[in-house]
Order: structure tokens, then C-alpha cells, then sequence
């Protein structure tokens, strides 16, 4: 007898992906496993406040200036869980300026396979049915991230596309994008330009040397009026295209914003052996099971 598999998309959120680039799925995530998330996250961000830093590991990660894109903690991260700080998170002297909770940016890039609380997070059947929905045929799990967007402080992301970063012929990239605390305009909620993964990417991310570099294939500035926010409630999942143009503001708030976002290729594509994320041999990647 073949196994029936279960959907998560009806017919007009199906439509929605194909014609937005994206689909809101409220209340996707339960909250017991919501709960077990961030309990998890504040035991990560204790042990660093409580035991200190690993060496190298006070490594800046901004969109706006790319520093940290030649950067060894950042560019040998893709079989590590590694910490990452905000602007303003230390002084000129290395001097860490705010606590653990509110100097952190993101976590990465593989607490799904390493951490056994995010692989259960990361591996439920509802993601699953979720990638098949969208056509994966051999989904692989790429890379996740804590991205904490801490009140005051946290900052800009720019707007950009997700497969310039994780590229594969033919596009396969999909991203998964949890919200932990409620996202508003005002703490730095997603914003996405609805329709503009059409237009592909306009730029690639890839590793050249012992660094990064960037090809600029349009040099064309997306639109940023056609920008419209995506605010949603904690346990909402935002399923994105990889061509999709997303932005994020700084948080202007007193409240935090903490998300999680998981990245899905198809293992029937080639992954660039150029891209910036490369893991060894020893953290082969793999689906659902």
C-alpha cells in the first residue's frame, strides 16, 4: 500500500508561493516546540555569557558593510554552531558593551544537525509535507540560523535574495523563516517585494581565494517602495522563493525579535562548489528522515 502523504499548502496558498515568491503559514509551529526552542536558545546564550567566547569568535556580522564576508569564524561556519555580534555590540578595545542577550546578531550554520533540540525543531513531518508541497524531490536541509534582532540594537538587514548566496543549477533554494517572538514593523519584521522573485537574482556571493567576492549580474536597485511587511505572530512559518527580495529594518523597539531560518536545496541540483558555504566531509547533508 503507498503512504499517503499528508499536505500543507491548500490550492490558494500554492498559488500564493507561484505568484508572491512567499506563503504565511500562521500557527505552523506548536507552541510546545516553540517553547522548547527558545529554552534551548537562552541555556546557548547563557553558556556564552557564563563561560565565555571561543577564540575568533567576536566576529561582527552586518549586511550593510560585508566585514565579516572574509572572515575565517564566518567562512568555515558550515558544520559549526558559531555565535555572531551586532554593530556596537563591543567598543574599539574588543570590550563587549551590552550583555550576552542583547550583543548577539545570529547563530549558524548548522544547529539542525548538530544540536539535537533544532533537529527536532528543524525535521517534523508538517516541514516535510511542507518542502513536498513546493516540489522538493530530494530535499536537503543547507543551513539554519538563530537570528536575534535584539531590541535597540539590532540591526539592518539589506535587502537582497537568498539564492545569490546559496546557489544551485537550477534554483532550488527555498527558505524557511520562523518567527519566536512576534514580528512588527517596529521591532524589524520581514518585508518582501510580492512577485519580485520573478526578476531572479541580481547578484552572486561566492568564494574566491582564501576570501568572497561578488558578481554583480543586474546592476539594477530593487525597488524598495514595493516593499510590504510581512507582520506575523510567534509560531507563523514565512516559506520564501530563493530569488525572493526581502529586507529587514533595525529594531527600533523595546522588544525582541528572534527567529529562525532554515534553508532547503534539492539534492538533484548542483550546489556550486564556489558558494561561500562549504561543509567537510565528515557533516554530509541530508533531508527529513
Amino acid at each position: 500500500m503507498t503512504r499517503r502523504v499528508e499536505s500543507v499548502l491548500d490550492s490558494d496558498q500554492r498559488h500564493q508561493f507561484e505568484h508572491d515568491g512567499y506563503v504565511v503559514l500562521p500557527d505552523f509551529v506548536p507552541d510546545s516546540l516553540l517553547d522548547t526552542l527558545r529554552i534551548r536558545i537562552d541555556e546557548l546564550v547563557s553558556d556564552y555569557a557564563e563561560g565565555g567566547l571561543p577564540e575568533g569568535a567576536a566576529t561582527v556580522f552586518s549586511t550593510t558593510d560585508q566585514t565579516h564576508a572574509q572572515d575565517d569564524w564566518f567562512l568555515t561556519s558550515a558544520d559549526a554552531v558559531r555565535p555572531f555580534f551586532e554593530n556596537g555590540a563591543f567598543d574599539d578595545d574588543g570590550t563587549q558593551l551590552v550583555p550576552m542577550e542583547r550583543a548577539l546578531n545570529k547563530l549558524g550554520h548548522a544547529m539542525h544537525d548538530l544540536d539535537p533540540v533544532f533537529d527536532r525543531f528543524s525535521r517534523t513531518p508538517d516541514m516535510a509535507h511542507l518542502a513536498t508541497d513546493l516540489g522538493f524531490v530530494e530535499p536537503l536541509l543547507l543551513q539554519s540560523m538563530v537570528i536575534f534582532k535584539p531590541p535597540w540594537i539590532g540591526g539592518e538587514v539589506t535587502c537582497h535574495c537568498d539564492h545569490s548566496f546559496l546557489w544551485t543549477e537550477p534554483r532550488t533554494v527555498v527558505g524557511f523563516w520562523f518567527a519566536l517572538d512576534d514580528a512588527t514593523v517596529a521591532n524589524g519584521c520581514m518585508w518582501a517585494i510580492p512577485g519580485g522573485h520573478t526578476g531572479g537574482a541580481r547578484s552572486r556571493f561566492r568564494r574566491e581565494g582564501a576570501g568572497t567576492t561578488t558578481d554583480v549580474l543586474d546592476p539594477t536597485p530593487y525597488d524598495m517602495d514595493s516593499l510590504v511587511p510581512l507582520e506575523v505572530a510567534a509560531g507563523t512559518c514565512i516559506a520564501f522563493h530563493g530569488c525572493l527580495p526581502h529586507w529587514s529594518g533595525p529594531n527600533t523597539s523595546d522588544h525582541p525579535r528572534l527567529a529562525y531560518t532554515l534553508h532547503i536545496i534539492d539534492g538533484t541540483a548542483d550546489y556550486r562548489s564556489d558558494n561561500w558555504l562549504q561543509r567537510g566531509p565528515d557533516l554530509p547533508l541530508r533531508g527529513f528522515a
